[in-house]
């Protein structure tokens, strides 16, 4: 133990040069991953986004970050190329909002270079709440309407999914310093998540009986939208073998805050 606390302590007193305190705002665009689009970056998804971070800069290759973000994301398979999910007719919308806190590893030393890349990576928790519009053009949350059957007694295996959930940010970013000691920079982030039920859509239709029972008959009309009326229980209406992502990228400026002071760097003798 004494040996890892004098290299810790050798990292913190040596390596840094000086310590600082930034602030940081990124605007940019969002966008989604799932069961409603056919690639990993679809252009008819992406929506507005912003983020706030705190940053704390060691001075040498890595600093950490803590900050909120909100990003709108969307899905619709009016853009689907595949006719046979085309006509599936299902869409979604969310607002997503996230806290997370991040490590940042640049890839050149920073004192040494004005412009360099950089990656990030760490731990999250988000909200979302995907809704869609009725025939009438109504608003209707969909976790409420429960349309494969989440929550209901006639399918005890699938339970109701929480708006809130656990992620995990990483990506990459391009930093340059400007004269006036700001940032600005490029970055780009996916956010891997714990559910497939980002779009209201994972697994298998159920039986359009039971929801209008069980829980309305709008349940049921947005559970299956397909033109067609005949449907048979169980048929495919998502993957549930491949979990729901969502991204955020954007341009951002990074300003320092509070008093900056130089690290005393210890000798050893």
């Amino acid at each position: 133990m004494k040996y890892l606390f004098a290299f810790i302590l050798m990292v913190f007193t040596n390596c840094a040069v000086a310590q600082k305190w930034m602030a940081e705002l990124m605007l940019g665009t969002s966008g989604y991953n799932g069961d409603l689009t056919q690639s990993a970056l679809s252009a008819k998804s992406l929506g507005a986004c912003g983020s706030f971070n705190v940053i704390y800069q060691s001075g040498s290759y890595w600093s950490i970050r803590t900050g909120i973000s909100y990003g709108r994301i969307s899905g619709d398979d009016i853009y689907n190329k595949d006719e046979s999910l085309k006509s599936r007719n299902l869409s979604f919308k969310s607002h997503v909002i996230e806290w997370n806190i991040c490590g940042e590893i640049s890839v050149v030393d920073p004192e040494m270079y004005y412009s360099y890349p950089y990656f990030f990576g760490g731990v999250g928790l988000m909200h979302f709440n995907p809704y869609a519009f009725n025939d009438e053009n109504n608003k209707l949350f969909l976790r409420p309407l429960s349309t494969e059957g989440q929550g209901l007694i006639a399918y005890p295996d699938r339970k109701k999914y929480s708006l809130y959930q656990l992620c995990i940010p990483f990506g990459l970013g391009w930093k340059v310093k400007l004269k006036n000691k700001w940032e600005i920079s490029y970055e780009f982030g996916y956010r891997i998540v714990f559910t497939d039920y980002l779009d209201d859509v994972s697994t298998t239709y159920v039986s359009l009986k039971n929801l209008s029972e069980l829980v309305s008959d709008e349940a049921a009309a947005m559970s299956y939208r397909k033109q067609s009326p005949f449907m048979e229980e169980g048929e495919a209406r998502g993957n549930s073998k491949v979990k729901d992502m969502y991204f955020l990228t954007g341009i951002k400026l990074a300003i320092p805050i509070g008093k900056q002071k130089p690290v005393k760097v210890i000798q050893n003798d």
